[in-house]
């Protein structure tokens, strides 16, 4: 198992957040969190990825027990994570939000590589590459964001609401995007507020409500079931 979070109590003060989460994540898998805002998904996410540390329970990537270790350790290890609001460099060009990302990789051949990938799968962002990151669109951030997490040659992509604030037709595009990122290889773990989308793409999926996981199973059973359907599907 690529990711394990076994019985995570996570609070923010004194407000407990999450209540007990278990999750894995298997290599290759995309994995999907969803639920109402404030059930806790973006708190899960940053438990992961280091930011927030849980005050009972235990997280482990690739078997190490990683609970303890800061954020950039965990970069190192592969955990990169896609914020959500893109959380973007406004003032550097587009090439040094890129390159920002590969901060921690030795491997300049490999940086290059991943590079051309990011610019085969973002070619407007190759076009943009010497533009100031703020005045790309907001559909060109998200993808700033995302080549920008590719950058730091992850092994699992934590992704949070990618498609939030987008139009139609590029939510689309950017569902395309993560599968062509999922099929190079990379694990992926979704938070999104499009269920249907994120349980059409996904392999399996988890819902939360005020800070539990109340259902977990394979994405297409989620989506035929009636409590997901109304909750979360709009059906």
């Amino acid at each position: 198992m690529l990711l394990r979070v076994e019985n995570a109590d996570v609070f923010y003060g004194v407000i407990q957040a999450l209540y007990n989460i278990s999750i894995e994540v298997a290599e290759g898998e995309i994995v999907t969190l969803i639920g109402a805002n404030g059930a806790g998904k973006t708190t899960t996410l940053l438990t992961i990825s280091g930011l927030l540390r849980p005050a009972r329970g235990r997280i482990f990537f690739e078997g190490r027990d990683i609970t303890n270790l800061p954020p950039h350790q965990r970069v190192a290890m592969g955990i990169a994570q896609v914020p959500e609001g893109r959380r973007i460099f406004a003032n550097l060009t587009v090439m040094e939000n890129l390159e920002l990302g590969a901060y921690l990789v030795k491997d300049k051949s490999r940086v290059q590589r991943d590079l051309d990938w990011v610019f085969s799968i973002f070619p407007r962002l190759a076009e943009r590459k010497n533009q100031l990151a703020g005045t790309l669109s907001g559909g060109e951030q998200q993808m700033l964001a995302m080549g920008r997490a590719l950058l730091s040659a992850p092994k699992l992509l934590l992704m949070d609401e990618p498609s939030l604030g987008l139009s139609p037709v590029l939510v689309q595009e950017i569902f395309r995007i993560i599968n062509t990122i999922s099929e190079s290889g990379v694990t992926i773990l979704l938070v999104e507020q499009n269920a249907h989308m994120a349980l059409r793409i996904a392999d399996r999926g988890y819902v939360l409500e005020t800070g539990r996981i109340v259902l977990s199973g394979r994405a297409s059973e989620l989506l035929t079931n009636e409590s997901v359907r109304k909750a979360y599907l709009g059906e």
